[in-house]
């Protein structure tokens, strides 16, 4: 008899009441994938924009990147991990999503074993935000000690990754957040905060090394005029846009660089993510939980564009 769970799935493109929670079969892992109960999943920017747009998928389209379970099943193939583990992972990226699911199968190498120190639900919160830092900072980036680092949306889910992580790296962290956020901020690493909406960041900051951006538009060119000679811009808003960021770095004139990432599954970068957070250097932040049930409301708060750090769902 084949077993079913519930998934959050829509059927057309739209606003948040396109979401709906239905019942699928249970997903069984093949070679080298593991089966993962999902006790939380994180929600992203990209699920709303992919809700809206749907991307290159085709409906019926089911939500979610973000997860944070258990290992329930490993097919053959499966070295690393372990039926009871506890995992938190990235799963299928940027293949068809799913994880707003009481179950997700996919790659064992896109999992790692959650952190020590953290439940289900603030784990969940982490991996395709701080990947998308961790992958923009460490590997794109290089940031050490000492380096200016300026994070555009400090306060959101990269964002206030992106700060302790060039914090925990060596470097001396501006951000830019409205001024609600700026304690917070403080208390996560940062050594300069611009409030966005009260002045032009580029008239208060110079000489940046690396400038994280996921905003995009009119702040690329102005990113570029606060690089010093040889720094490093890194767009997220619009990292297809690869033209664009190349010309604005040209138009410089300074040897400025400019590049982007699109985030990738990486257990071994999850991994040095848990340490962190065990270490006591890295800490999620969530704003709000919503039951699965209740995926739409997730989103609506999540569009306003003024939550901090991440919403997570919960399913057990």
């Amino acid at each position: 008899m084949t077993e079913h769970m519930r998934i959050v799935q829509q059927e057309e493109l739209g606003g948040p009441e396109v979401l709906r929670l239905v019942e699928v079969p249970r997903p069984e892992p093949e070679p080298t994938q593991i089966q993962v109960r999902v006790h939380a999943a994180g929600v992203n920017p990209t699920d709303w924009k992919q809700r809206v747009s749907g991307y290159w998928y085709s409906l019926p389209l089911a939500q979610g990147w973000d997860v944070s379970g258990v290992v329930t099943a490993a097919a053959p193939g499966v070295t690393r991990l372990a039926v009871g583990d506890e995992v938190y992972g990235m799963p299928n990226f940027p293949h068809r999503p799913g994880a707003y699911a009481d179950y997700v199968t996919a790659p064992s190498r896109h999992f790692a074993r959650k952190p020590a120190t953290l439940g289900h639900v603030r784990a969940a919160a982490i991996p395709l935000a701080a990947l998308t830092a961790w992958q923009s900072l460490v590997e794109a980036a290089a940031v050490g000690e000492g380096q200016r680092v300026l994070v555009h949306a400090a306060g959101g889910g990269v964002g206030h990754f992106a700060v302790q992580i060039a914090r925990a790296r060596g470097a001396h962290v501006i951000g830019t957040a409205s001024a609600g956020k700026h304690d917070l901020l403080r208390d996560l690493g940062a050594h300069e905060l611009v409030d966005h909406t009260a002045m032009d960041f580029a008239d208060a900051v110079e000489g940046v090394d690396v400038v994280l951006d996921g905003i995009g538009g009119d702040y690329l060119e102005r990113s570029m005029r606060v690089l010093a000679p040889g720094g490093l811009y890194i767009g997220l808003a619009d990292p297809f846009d690869v033209d664009r960021i190349a010309a604005a770095a040209a138009d410089e004139g300074r040897g400025v660089r400019g590049t982007s990432v699109v985030v990738e599954p990486d257990h071994a970068a999850l991994e040095a993510i848990a340490a962190l957070v065990d270490e006591g250097r890295l800490r999620p932040v969530v704003s709000e939980t919503f039951p699965l049930a209740e995926a739409a409301r997730a989103h609506e708060r999540g569009e306003t564009g003024r939550t901090t750090g991440k919403i997570v769902l919960t399913l057990t």
